[in-house]
């Protein structure tokens, strides 16, 4: 049983609670500009954008994306924008005040991550009669493809940071040195190993549709 059916969690439900998250994000942008603020107004508004990429996945692709998949990526990209900006009113925010919500958002979109590949690579193998990816290989690939990803976006962050810093002006993402890129990463691989565990039990539907679009391509 999924852990949506176990806390009665209906389609309506979730709907319901992803557009709550997509007008708050409409509403950090406008907080964002606000205060002056770039970084909230980029990463609220990126954040809007994706929450956008299911109905795009359905229209244009014809890729059925179940209301439990569309509120996990909502989640994903809410609580870090939200992150970003903290109380309406406050000096500082979540990231910088509560210790543990970069933790949190790093799991959470690494399992973002991890559930995108997984499906894509479980997708394959039901199209292609000629590879087959054992349990303990997809367990692999997961890790090894969320580390991976993970890396790249610390990267990225050092370079934004960089630029940021040489430029005298407002970087939209935070480094705070080496020893939080290993808890980064760490927490990265935490969201790989929830996809890895129990990715077949919510993901069969979502690999199933990709398959099907191999086959008619």
């Amino acid at each position: 049983m999924r852990i949506r059916d176990r806390l009665g969690f209906s389609t309506q439900q979730q709907r319901q609670v992803t557009r709550v998250m997509q007008v708050a994000l409409i509403g950090l942008v406008g907080l964002g500009l606000e205060r002056g603020n770039v970084g909230i107004v980029v990463n609220a508004s990126v954040g809007l954008v994706v929450t956008q990429l299911p109905a795009v996945l359905e229209r244009d692709y014809q890729i059925p994306m179940d209301p439990a998949l569309t509120l996990w990526i909502t989640i994903a990209v809410f609580f870090h924008a939200l992150g970003t900006a903290g109380l309406p009113g406050s000096s500082t925010n979540f990231y910088r005040s509560i210790w543990w919500w970069d933790h949190l958002t790093h799991t959470l979109s690494s399992s973002i991550v991890a559930a995108a590949g997984y499906a894509t690579a479980r997708a394959v193998e039901l199209h292609s009669d000629a590879v087959s990816l054992p349990g303990r290989f997809m367990f692999v690939f997961i890790l090894l493809l969320v580390l991976a990803f993970g890396v790249f976006w610390e990267v990225i962050e050092f370079a934004v940071a960089g630029i940021a810093s040489a430029t005298g002006s407002q970087s939209v993402l935070t480094q705070y040195g080496l020893g939080d890129t290993m808890l980064d990463l760490l927490f990265d691989t935490l969201g790989g190993v929830v996809v890895a565990v129990w990715g077949t039990a919510h993901l069969t539907d979502l690999t199933g549709a990709i398959a099907d679009r191999f086959d008619r391509q």
